[in-house]
């Protein structure tokens, strides 16, 4: 692809290349794991993928508290690095482990009680709740792993070595997805557990991925510097600044989704098994843009490290090119055959299939609209305006989407076509709102 074509400098777009190649790796290394646990798991039948489905949302909305921490220690590790403060940016990772024992440990405690009393609010069909149930109680012990892993790829992203955050996610993807193979199914002589199996397969994955986390941090402390010092009450105070309004985003995001699966859920049991379908395949087109999103991020706050936001400005364009480029060839077959990819999925089940073919088509034309806002925020993010980017996506999903959902899907009528196509405004609007904050350049006079 020739930088000229995409009105991007060869320099520029070999820098955004080198970046974002090992970042897009990882997510498609996420993307393999998601396809591959819909697929295991989906061989279980449509109470069991609904059940993993909808637990999974609930899950995330969990762990968001911790995992938002990601961009704050990110964004302060890019923005010491273009400073040239290399040995200061291992801080805000100090920082961001420590608050995910503080936060996760107690949390899982917390909602491995009250799991079984919340969940049938989220889908109280008995089979889904007979296997969502336990599902969800393994992946709750993954809240402090999580954070913990988010926080370091958050470093490795903002130190220019996303090639580690690479190198992680291959093995841990690699042990999930042998351990849902063995668990699921109840190969090498162990017991057959369905869909508890997935969630203590996603639990042994995360360990994994932090034990390694750890080992390539200290193989390479000259470049790391890791353990280095203790975080002080500044970089504390700052990463909480910066990832408080993402995490919150983020649970309200995650929560949006519960939501949204009980919206859903009121259409009929068919119809959340499309839906969490549904959103597996959308990330093999989405995880592309967010990966470009999490480049941009680093190279803003380069950028502003060296006290030059005009070049900062020109990044977050730059970016955006890329990305929506990627994502509308990503979206193509999901436009050419729906049906297709929602099949191989759901096997030998064509009236679920039916159900979600327009949905799927709908996301495949529009997607080009996500690199647009997915690149942006995380742009914005970099720079650190952390309450815009959550005060705009919060207000979109909580104040049109999902009461727009709800009036045209379960109260009108709709169908699950028509639920994603709000869906489907919301995400253009969120990209024009953002593309207007990036023009309006206010983010440049924040400090990190």
């Amino acid at each position: 692809m020739a930088g000229g074509g995409l009105g991007v400098a060869p320099d520029r777009l070999r820098r955004i290349g080198a970046l974002a190649t090992p970042i897009v790796g990882a997510m498609v290394s996420q993307n393999v794991l998601n396809l591959v646990d819909t697929k295991m798991v989906g061989s279980l039948g449509d109470a069991a993928i609904a059940a993993v489905g909808s637990a999974s949302f609930v899950s995330f909305a969990c762990v968001s508290l911790v995992t938002g921490l990601s961009s704050g220690v990110q964004a302060q590790a890019a923005r010491r690095l273009g400073e040239h403060r290399i040995h200061d940016a291992v801080a805000p990772l100090n920082a961001g482990l420590l608050m995910s024992l503080c936060f996760g440990v107690p949390a899982t405690l917390i909602l491995w009680q009250l799991a079984p009393t919340l969940f049938p609010y989220v889908n109280p069909d008995p089979e889904v709740v007979a296997q969502a149930v336990p599902y969800l109680r393994a992946r709750l012990i993954a809240i402090a792993p999580i954070g913990m892993s988010f926080a370091f790829r958050g470093y490795w992203n903002g130190i220019d070595r996303p090639r580690l955050y690479l190198s992680t996610l291959l093995v841990q993807h690699s042990v999930n997805i042998a351990a849902e193979w063995v668990l699921i199914f109840g190969h090498f002589g162990m017991p057959a557990l369905g869909t508890l199996g997935a969630g203590v397969a996603a639990v042994i994955g995360a360990l994994t991925g932090v034990l390694t986390y750890v080992v390539l941090a200290l193989r390479h402390r000259s470049i790391t510097h890791f353990p280095g010092r203790f975080p002080d009450l500044p970089t504390v105070s700052a990463l909480l600044r910066l990832s408080l309004p993402t995490s919150l985003q983020q649970l309200l995001f995650a929560l949006g989704f519960v939501v949204l699966f009980w919206v859903i859920g009121q259409l009929g049991q068919a119809e959340a098994a499309a839906a969490s379908v549904l959103i597996n395949v959308t990330l093999i087109a989405l995880l592309p843009g967010l990966a470009l999103g999490l480049t941009s991020m680093t190279l803003v706050g380069q950028a502003l490290g060296q006290k030059d936001p005009d070049d900062a400005y020109r990044w977050g364009w730059d970016v955006v090119k890329v990305g929506v480029v990627i994502m509308v060839a990503l979206g193509l077959p999901m436009v050419a055959i729906p049906d297709r990819i929602l099949g191989f999925f759901l096997p030998g089940r064509p009236e679920t299939v039916a159900v979600g073919t327009g949905a799927l088509r709908l996301v495949g034309g529009l997607i080009g609209l996500d690199a647009v806002g997915m690149v942006l925020m995380n742009a914005l993010l970099g720079a650190g305006a952390a309450r815009l980017v959550a005060g705009v996506a919060i207000g979109l999903q909580w104040g049109f989407f999902l009461p727009v959902a709800w009036l045209v899907g379960p109260r009108l009528g709709g169908t699950l076509t028509t639920i994603w196509a709000v869906q489907a405004i919301q995400r253009g609007l969120q990209a024009i709102a953002f593309g207007v904050a990036w023009w309006r350049r206010r983010w440049a006079a924040i400090r990190i």
